[in-house]
């Protein structure tokens, strides 16, 4: 996969096409493609944009990280590593070979081949989608537009974005020069993929989509794309490459939802444990995965998604009530855990205000440091306008977290904590939100006076005076 392997002529079933036949300007980024000599721009490094950058990078292109965030470009061009998923000595040795830097600004944009804007996408207070981020990327871009540049935006977003938000702004900048899309510059979209944690599928070897503005652009994508990562399929355009990054997270989202109403289905049941009834049913090897109750969704993507989707449904007339629902029922589900816990501690002889909560792991899912739209978030929130007197936390990942004031208020710092025997015992109950490897089930449950476990965490613990002390999400 290296670049110095690469030739001109194609080497994928779905998008390549000989340099010969392509625009000047085309077969020009192609061929520097090809021999390594393009430079690559990543705006954004963050989760997505850094682990793409290092991974330009190590395929021997020089790459130009651009990020807003000084600290975190200070960061980088010191050799510093700040992700989990990467690895320290990588990042060092790239940044000591000068194949990759850090800057915050666009001055070295005409110098850039191909872009890749990996910028956050989130939505509004009335849960619309913001798109001011990939706007301002592409006004700094379109600065420097020149002949021969690819932008592939590969931040998660509503179908027509590229075509409708970025192009437009790109266009201005062309038609000043005289460019035109997809014979001098071209464009197209890229959803990433990136899964925080999973050690087996990296930039690299995890497959991608990528669908241009225009049939050039597609085919140019596909091979800067080529460059990096194994597997490229290439779709007709990038309403289909948005649209498939949406389907792939709202697929979650929605599944999720369904375990999650059956969990507290179960729990009113009685003698039926939703973790028992998905491990019987992923006993059939077809037709069916499984997906398990949890504390509510975080991350970046999956909370959103259907928010970006339900709103663009509107602009069409159209009601996605399905989506709209399974994402309620997964943002109801701290709600959910907060009772829970209150009605432990209602079986203790405490009173709210002086009762102590101990809250384990505050990342948004296991041995990750990322604590987007976690659910702890809220959690931690609710417990405080409950009228818990002390909430602290302790997560091995996390070494400082925030949570969200009473009654909307501003973040508030939440008290990290040392996980030892006197600390489980000094609350009155601890949740376990996020199921770290680092957590020892035995030492949880043989310390701690009660447990809510929203993830299932302590299932291998039998001894039954132990279990008599756990509330497990989703089992009566």
């Amino acid at each position: 996969m290296s670049p110095s392997h690469l030739s001109a002529a194609p080497h994928s079933e779905n998008g390549s096409v000989a340099a010969a036949s392509l625009p000047s300007a085309a077969a020009q980024l192609v061929e520097r493609l090809g021999t390594g000599r393009a430079t690559i721009g990543v705006v954004g490094l963050g989760y997505v944009g850094l682990p793409l950058a290092v991974e330009c990078a190590d395929q021997g292109f020089e790459t130009l990280g651009i990020d807003l965030d000084a600290d975190r470009v200070g960061q980088l061009n010191a050799g510093e590593n700040y992700l989990d998923d990467l690895e320290d000595e990588t990042v060092r040795r790239l940044v000591d070979d000068d194949r990759l830097k850090g800057t915050t600004d666009f001055d070295r944009a005409a110098d850039v081949d191909v872009f890749f804007v990996c910028v956050p996408t989130p939505v509004t207070d009335t849960n619309e989608p913001d798109t001011s981020y990939i706007q301002s990327a592409a006004e700094s871009i379109a600065e420097s537009l020149r002949p021969g540049q690819l932008i592939v935006l590969r931040s998660t977003t509503y179908p027509s974005t590229t075509e409708e938000v970025v192009q437009p702004i790109l266009a201005e900048a062309a038609e000043a020069q005289g460019l035109e899309l997809g014979e001098d510059y071209f464009l197209a979209h890229s959803p990433e993929r990136i899964d925080p944690g999973n050690e087996e599928y990296t930039t690299a070897n995890t497959p991608v989509v990528v669908g241009g503005a225009t049939e050039t652009g597609t085919q140019v994508a596909v091979r800067a794309l080529e460059a990096i990562v194994n597997e490229v399929h290439a779709v007709a355009n990038p309403k289909v490459a948005e649209m498939e990054k949406l389907l792939e997270n709202i697929f979650r989202s929605v599944n999720i939802a369904l375990v999650n109403e059956l969990a507290q289905l179960c729990e009113r049941i009685g003698d039926v444990s939703m973790w028992e009834v998905v491990q019987a049913a992923a006993t059939k090897p077809f037709g069916y995965m499984p997906f398990y109750p949890g504390p509510g969704l975080g991350g970046h993507c999956i909370p959103i998604d259907p928010h970006y989707l339900s709103w663009l449904a509107r602009k069409h007339d159209f009601e996605t009530s399905f989506i709209t629902l399974s994402a309620r029922i997964n943002e109801q589900m701290p709600f959910y855990v907060v009772e829970s816990v209150v009605e432990e501690i209602a079986r203790r002889p405490v009173a709210l205000p002086e009762a102590e909560v101990l809250v384990l792991g505050v990342a948004f899912k296991r041995n990750v440091d990322d604590t987007r739209h976690a659910p702890a978030a809220t959690i931690i929130r609710l417990l405080r306008e409950k009228g818990i007197g002390a909430v602290r936390y302790h997560d091995p990942h996390v070494e400082a977290f925030q949570a969200p004031g009473r009654d909307g208020g501003a973040a508030v710092d939440v008290p990290p904590v040392d996980l030892t025997p006197e600390v489980l015992r000094r609350h009155d109950a601890a949740v376990i939100v996020t199921d770290h490897d680092a957590f020892d089930p035995h030492f949880i449950a043989e310390h701690a006076r009660s447990i809510v476990d929203t993830r299932n965490a302590l299932e291998a613990v039998t001894d039954p005076g132990l279990r008599e002390k756990i509330t497990l999400l989703g089992s009566s």
